[in-house]
């Protein structure tokens, strides 16, 4: 009974997509990738509605969507063509490459950051704590093409002696690269940067000379709900955890 009523829903929502699809195209106002993208949408939301179609092993299909939680959130530096200096928030960023140390940020073409990185050549990663999250929120609200971003949230950029792009010198840590690669992705651009070096605050560096999680409070974004959480608890040295489950497997 339940399968088929979540089938006919299903076919309900295609019919409704087909007389929209069909009404928007009669004009000429939408694009194939648009229509493309309205029908996606349709097909989404009867797998939403009806989870009980799309189980399976005891889970619930998704679908084919960036809702992978949690991602860090980093501050991209740049300057523009000009030389004004420009920060975004982003969080498809993460670490690449051991040798060279390396890490990549995921841009849309249509940022101002894109452009400035392309031009410049390289950009810096600024790691904020949990001080700063009103100010990295606002950073990804807004765009460098609008406004002066560090005047506005009232922090001051500093020109790196290494790449040709500023860092925030309020943020507890940050990491000076110059772009080796981009590759393209579709929606967007991955850039590679090769770490020339990472600075951070005395106060956030533990007596073996890496940075302490606990002192730098960084936080995390939640594609989805977008939303930003700090960090939890310790929950273990890695080599000490693995060893524990090893001796519980005897």
């Amino acid at each position: 009974m339940n399968r088929n009523m979540g089938l006919t829903g299903i076919f309900v929502l295609l019919f409704l997509a087909g007389i929209c699809l069909s009404s928007v195209s009669f004009d000429g106002s939408a694009s194939p990738a648009e229509r493309d993208r309205m029908l996606s949408k349709v097909i989404e939301s009867s797998q939403q509605a009806n989870p009980e179609e799309t189980q399976d092993g005891g889970k619930t299909s998704l679908g084919a969507r960036t809702v992978i939680i949690p991602t860090p959130v980093w501050v991209i530096g740049s300057y523009d063509k000009d030389g004004k200096p420009n920060v975004m928030t982003s969080s498809w960023v993460g670490v690449c490459s051991s040798k060279p140390a390396s890490v990549m940020t995921c841009l849309r073409g249509a940022t101002y950051t894109f452009g400035n990185i392309m031009e410049r050549k390289a950009f810096t990663v600024n790691i904020p704590s949990e001080s700063f999250a009103y100010e990295t929120a606002y950073f990804g609200r807004v765009s460098g093409r609008d406004v002066d971003k560090f005047r506005k949230a009232g922090l001051t950029p500093v020109k790196s002696a290494l790449v040709d792009a500023p860092y925030i010198k309020e943020f507890p840590m940050v990491i000076e690269c110059k772009l080796t690669q981009t590759v393209e992705l579709g929606s967007h651009t991955m850039f590679i940067g090769e770490i020339v070096d990472i600075k951070a605050d005395r106060s956030v560096v533990s007596e073996g000379g890496a940075p302490d999680i606990e002192k730098l409070k960084p936080f995390l974004y939640t594609p989805g709900s977008s939303k930003f959480y700090g960090i939890g608890k310790n929950l273990g040295d890695v080599n000490d955890l693995a060893k524990e489950k090893e001796k519980r497997e005897r």
